[in-house]
Formats: C-alpha cells, sequence, structure tokens
C-alpha cells in the first residue's frame, strides 16, 4: 500500500513541475506583453490624434515611441473593443514607464493632457487665428471663420472691430482638440476674471468703457515696447481726449494703411481715409489696432500725472519720447528727430 502511495506522488509530482513552469513561462510573457514599459524613450512624448486619424494611423504614429512587443500588445487589445470606432482625439502623454494597460485605458477613455496656450498680443485677427492653428488642433480658416462670424462674436457682445478686446494676452491650460467656439467661451470667461471690481473702478474713473480702454492700450503699446513710459503716453492721450484734440498717433496710421512695417510716416499718409487714421478723427478708433497687452491697460488705468499734449520718439532712437505741453515746443522735438532719421537714411 505505502508503495501504491509513493507511486502515485511521484506521478502526480511528474506532471506537476512541467505544468507549473509552462503556466510560469505563460505569466512571464503576458508580464511582459502587458505590463512592461511601453515607450522606449526617457522622457515624455505626446501622441497627437486628430478628426482624420483612424486606428492604424494612431498606431503608426505610436510605433517611433514604443517597443515593438508592447505595440503588439496594445493593438491587440483596443482592436479587441473595436477602437476605431471610439477614437478620442487629443494630446496624449506617452510617459516612461507607462505600461501597455495603462495606455490602452487612457486612449480608450480619451483622458489626454493639456498645452499651455499663450495668447499673443496679434496685430490683426487673422494673425491671432495663424498664430492658435499652431497650437491647436483646429486649422486657420476655422478659425477665421469663426472670428468673422457676425452671430457668434456677438453673442459674445462684440463686433468684428472691438473683439481683439475680448482676448487678454496670458497662457491659458486647455486642451489641444478645443473647438473655436469653447475657446471663445474660455476667453470670455478669462475676460471677466480680468476685469475685476479694481480695474472696473478704474475705468470708471478715467471715463472710458473697457473696449475703449483696451483700444488706447493697443495704440500705446505700437508706440513703445518699454513699459515705465507707457502711463506717460496714456495721460498725453488722456489729455488730448478730454480737449477733443485728434489723438494724431502714427500707430494708427500703418493699421489704416495695415503697413505695420512703416519706419517713417510721410504727410500724404496723415490724409488715409479710414475710421482707424486718429489724424483725421477726432477721438478713438472704433477698436483696438492690436491685442492690448496687460502692461497696456494697466497703464490706461493708472496714468501718470501731467499736462502734456504732444510727444515725438527721441533722436537717440532709444525707443522712449520727448514731451511737450505746447505745439511750439513739439516741433522743435520733431525737428530733432526727422533730423536724425535723414542722417541715419531712414525712409
Amino acid at each position: 500500500m505505502k508503495k501504491l502511495v509513493k507511486k502515485i506522488f511521484l506521478t502526480k509530482k511528474f506532471y506537476f513541475i512541467p505544468v507549473a513552469v509552462c503556466l510560469l513561462g505563460l505569466g512571464g510573457l503576458f508580464y511582459y506583453y502587458f505590463f512592461t514599459g511601453l515607450s522606449t524613450c526617457t522622457e515624455t512624448q505626446y501622441l497627437y490624434i486628430d478628426d482624420d486619424d483612424t486606428a492604424d494611423s494612431v498606431f503608426a504614429k505610436l510605433q517611433p515611441m514604443a517597443s515593438h512587443h508592447s505595440m503588439t500588445a496594445l493593438r491587440t487589445l483596443l482592436r479587441h473593443k473595436d477602437y476605431d470606432h471610439h477614437l478620442h482625439t487629443g494630446r496624449f502623454a506617452v510617459n516612461p514607464g507607462d505600461g501597455v494597460i495603462t495606455m490602452y485605458r487612457r486612449l480608450l477613455r480619451g483622458h489626454q493632457s493639456p498645452i499651455m496656450l499663450t495668447i499673443p498680443e496679434s496685430r490683426t485677427m487673422p494673425r491671432l487665428a495663424a498664430a492658435l492653428a499652431r497650437r491647436l488642433m483646429v486649422d486657420s480658416t476655422a478659425i477665421v471663420s469663426a472670428l468673422t462670424d457676425s452671430a457668434l462674436i456677438a453673442g459674445l457682445g462684440y463686433d468684428p472691430a472691438t473683439l481683439p478686446a475680448l482676448f487678454v494676452p496670458n497662457t491659458y491650460e486647455v486642451f489641444w482638440n478645443i473647438s473655436v467656439e469653447q475657446l471663445l467661451s474660455r476667453m470670455q470667461r478669462e475676460h471677466d476674471a480680468f476685469w475685476n471690481y479694481e480695474r472696473m473702478q478704474e475705468a470708471g474713473v478715467i471715463g472710458l468703457t473697457l473696449n475703449e480702454v483696451c483700444t488706447l492700450a493697443s495704440i500705446i503699446d505700437e508706440e513703445t515696447a518699454n513699459n515705465a513710459e507707457k502711463p506717460m503716453i496714456a495721460r498725453m492721450y488722456l489729455n488730448r481726449l478730454q480737449k477733443k484734440m485728434p489723438l494724431q498717433a502714427d500707430p494708427t496710421v500703418k493699421f489704416a494703411l495695415q503697413q505695420f512695417e512703416l519706419r517713417r510716416i510721410y504727410n500724404d499718409m496723415l490724409r488715409t481715409q479710414s475710421p482707424y487714421n486718429t489724424y483725421v478723427n477726432v477721438g478713438l478708433p472704433p477698436g483696438p489696432i492690436k491685442i492690448a497687452s496687460i502692461k497696456g491697460i494697466d497703464a490706461v488705468l493708472n496714468p501718470a500725472h501731467h499736462d502734456y499734449l504732444y510727444m515725438c520718439a527721441k533722436e537717440d532712437f532709444s525707443g522712449t519720447h520727448n514731451f511737450a505741453a505746447t505745439y511750439k515746443e513739439h516741433l522743435q522735438n520733431a525737428a530733432r528727430y526727422a533730423k536724425a532719421l535723414n542722417e541715419r537714411g531712414v525712409k
């Protein structure tokens, strides 16, 4: 009897060992395919999936970032879930150490990573559209179409002339596949947050609407890149507005002509017929001539205190200005600047 029991035990042991080895091998193989790191990179990479992508094109984009065996496993899982019909657009992180299961869940559930989007101080809406299109999934044509859609922008409280006042040039966290409508809605929320109680009160003190503040700030931004001087220029223009004098701002002539590269404004240009030309029209233009900077806006809201009515670029080309309270003094400043331009051959 003892011999029989021993024989049975040895027989079972004989079969158990290879089965155990086989199971361990299968387990190791399963772990190797599904739980080892997917990415072959040492830094986080990003997978961009747009409207034109299919499962195959997504796999092709992911292939250079991933190991061969991990891609095999990921394809198997996603095809099992009919990924072609559950594909999410967006920007997806591929982190070092992420396994196949992690990436599978991320793609299937659409868990994308946001981008940091900077709104530039663009001079025109087409330029803004081009800048946004370089950072977002939506193309520039769709953005331009939205920015010129009267009904859409009217719903936000703007018209084509005042629309630049909607944008506060800052950096925002958004998803790469955000729609134009969603982006404009987000910009409206950011605009409302920027125009807090304090800024609203300051606008009331100087007697300008929010759009008018942005319009004046946009002119000041084009006059100088020197932030320290912007409150001085702001007060000069406010003085002229209060006296109902034309602003006579050269940047508005450049905008009217759509020739932003001009280095010198001649007399015939000053007669350009345009609602933006502040040499032929009294008061502010119909809207901003660019997306105004925060520094420019705050300069208008907190202007310096002086009685200057004129300014002219300094003859040392420092980017700053000579200010004057009288026209006679202004002519002297202008003559020095013109002489410096002539000596440099600037046309």
